[in-house]
């Protein structure tokens, strides 16, 4: 038996809901042996009341599913100059590394060559994000990735628009034990701030974005006694 997540789109903070389906695990590195866990796990998500999901990987059995992988969908970026890339090589290629980095030779390259490229493991520890010179943080922790998959999610509208016709999404290759960053998470995202109307803004304002992600600030309550304010 395993564990993983199925992740369910929200109207509000925190946007998306992180549900654990427990679910029969096929062992083995076989395409065939991915989508029998697949099945296991979809079945077992219907059987706590989500019925539409879509699996987003290379190993998914619907072919949208298939091109909204990290590896095969595209990010154009703005400056014309600039080719386009994989949303795998434009995370990767834009990781700034205690020792080293950013490595933006890695958004030429196949998308799994740039998941495996040895300098992504030997640089140090990550403390910042640059995408074509432009500078980003490493908190909220996902929120990088989330808006890389999501402006290619923008910029590829008849694949964007097919999902907003699904109620969850998943991804059985994510184990939340091992990853922080996950395609079928960005995914439920997108629709999250589709369905509450923040998405355009969301997508134009990187500060907003990010502000959705941080959530809400908390509000201090003032209590008087006697004639001390305490805070809380």
């Amino acid at each position: 038996m395993a564990t993983r997540p199925v992740f369910k789109p929200l109207s509000a903070f925190p946007f998306v809901e992180e549900i654990p389906v427990e679910f029969k695990w096929y062992p083995g590195f076989a395409k065939s042996q991915a989508q029998k866990s697949l099945h296991a796990l979809h079945s077992a998500a219907k059987q706590l009341g989500i019925s539409s999901i879509l699996e987003i990987s290379s190993r998914s059995m619907d072919p949208l599913g298939i091109s909204l992988s990290a590896f095969n969908l595209q990010i154009n970026p703005e400056n014309a100059n600039a080719p386009g890339m994989s949303v795998e090589c434009a995370f990767q290629g834009s990781k700034v590394f205690q020792y080293g980095g950013p490595y933006h030779d890695l958004y030429k390259v196949p998308s799994i060559e740039a998941k495996k490229d040895p300098r992504i493991r030997n640089s140090g520890d990550l403390v910042a994000f640059n995408f074509l010179g432009e500078s980003f943080p490493i908190t909220p922790v996902t929120a990088f990735y989330d808006w890389i998959y999501m402006t290619a999610l923008s910029q590829n509208p008849k694949l964007s628009k097919e999902l907003l016709n699904f109620e969850a999404f998943s991804d059985i290759a994510f184990n939340p034990q091992k990853s922080l960053n996950c395609q079928a998470r960005a995914a439920a995202l997108f629709v999250a701030l589709n369905m509450c109307g923040e998405i355009e803004k969301a997508l134009q304002d990187k500060k907003h974005f990010f502000c959705l992600l941080a959530g809400p600030p908390i509000k201090q309550t003032k209590i008087i006694v006697g004639q001390i304010n305490l805070f809380q």
